[in-house]
């Protein structure tokens, strides 16, 4: 009953939330659905909380970028809100500090920062503010290290034989030997302790992250899995992972695989396709993980600006259709939990047998 109650409330804090953000981004009286779903998924510098009444509330983030003339440091409310409606800029949000910098809303950098030159020509600088995912991403950091640092300071106070935990660390502890017992162990067997912590890291971070982007509120509500840059970088590690600690055996199968000499002579045929299952792998990995928690937070903002969609077509229809709207709703945030946690063990698990892969030796092959 007491998680029945903290699901409720969650879910009336979505509702209180998105009405304010499909009001803030409608178009001519009705509702831009493609605006509001790209507004949550797509990385910003301001962090748009909700609406009260006609004015939003958003939390400006720091912007930090070198342009030709130095280095510029500011807030996201340094640009104008509204972009400019005609001129040679027309379309573009102007900072107020420095004339020559906007924020694009169009083009091959919309949503990003340019440096326009005088001639039209859009320049972009070298980056490095902290945009609303950098900031997910060192929230969810912080929150992963609580989450590992508590229950090991438990066991460094405590012995083996001592009774088990509960609370928090408890379940923290049943999550570690689940996904070690269950996933790590039985994949690489004498190498689990050597790889485990790589492993258990992987799994955390994409399990506290997605978790973290089903709350509609800040902190969470970040979609920092469903960002194709994050999930490219954890597939890179497990990718140079695999491959420097992959043995002489792995090497030779992949360079000079034991299948008849034509197909590896005078055409390499075999050993370019084995090189090309090395990038595969990884890839498989990449997308797999942004697209399903990228699609798990579309269709969850679709069904919600159903109620608004219908908001003008009758009581009657307007008021079935939230009822289903809150319904299905409901449904996907609670498929979203399971699906959190199937995506971070899937990505575990398939990263520890394309290591165990890498490690065959030459008696076990």
């Amino acid at each position: 009953m007491k998680y029945l109650k903290h699901l409720l409330c969650m879910t009336a804090m979505l509702f209180l939330l998105l009405p304010g953000a499909a009001a803030s981004e409608s178009k001519g009286g009705g509702v831009d659905l493609q605006g509001i779903l790209w507004g949550h998924i797509k990385d910003s510098y301001e962090w748009h909380v909700t609406n009260i009444g006609d004015r939003p509330v958003i939390i400006n983030l720091p912007v930090i970028v070198k342009t030709s003339d130095g280095w510029y440091a500011g807030w996201a409310e340094d640009f104008a809100e509204e972009p400019l409606e005609s001129g040679p800029h027309a379309g573009y949000r102007p900072c107020r500090n420095n004339p020559n910098l906007f924020i694009a809303t169009k083009g091959n950098y919309e949503r990003r920062i340019v440096e326009l030159q005088k001639d039209g020509t859009e320049v972009r600088p070298f980056d490095l503010s902290i945009t609303k995912s950098v900031c997910v991403l060192f929230i969810d950091a912080i929150l992963l290290l609580l989450c590992i640092l508590i229950p090991a300071r438990w066991c460094r106070k405590h012995k083996v034989t001592d009774k088990a935990p509960k609370g928090f660390t408890g379940l923290m502890h049943m999550f570690v030997m689940y996904v070690y017992d269950e996933v790590i162990r039985p994949t690489l067997g004498k190498e689990s302790d050597r790889y485990a912590p790589y492993l258990l890291t992987c799994f955390f971070f994409i399990f506290v992250a997605n978790v973290m982007g089903i709350v509609p509120f800040p902190p969470g509500g970040g979609n920092l899995t469903g960002n194709i840059t994050i999930t490219f970088f954890l597939a890179a590690c497990t990718f140079l992972v695999t491959n420097f600690s992959g043995t002489r055996h792995y090497w030779k199968d992949i360079f000079w695989p034991e299948v008849p000499a034509w197909l590896k002579v005078p055409v390499p045929l075999m050993p370019v396709i084995e090189i090309f299952g090395i990038f595969t792998k990884p890839f498989a990995l990449m997308v797999r993980l942004f697209a399903n928690m990228m699609a798990g937070h579309a269709i969850a903002l679709a069904l919600t600006c159903i109620i608004f969609i219908m908001a003008t077509m009758g009581v009657v229809l307007s008021t079935s259709m939230t009822v289903v709207s809150v319904g299905m709703s409901i449904f996907m945030m609670l498929l979203e939990i399971l699906v959190s946690f199937i995506q971070a063990l899937v990505f575990t698990m398939l990263s520890a047998v394309f290591i165990s892969l890498a490690r065959v030796h030459e008696a076990e092959a």
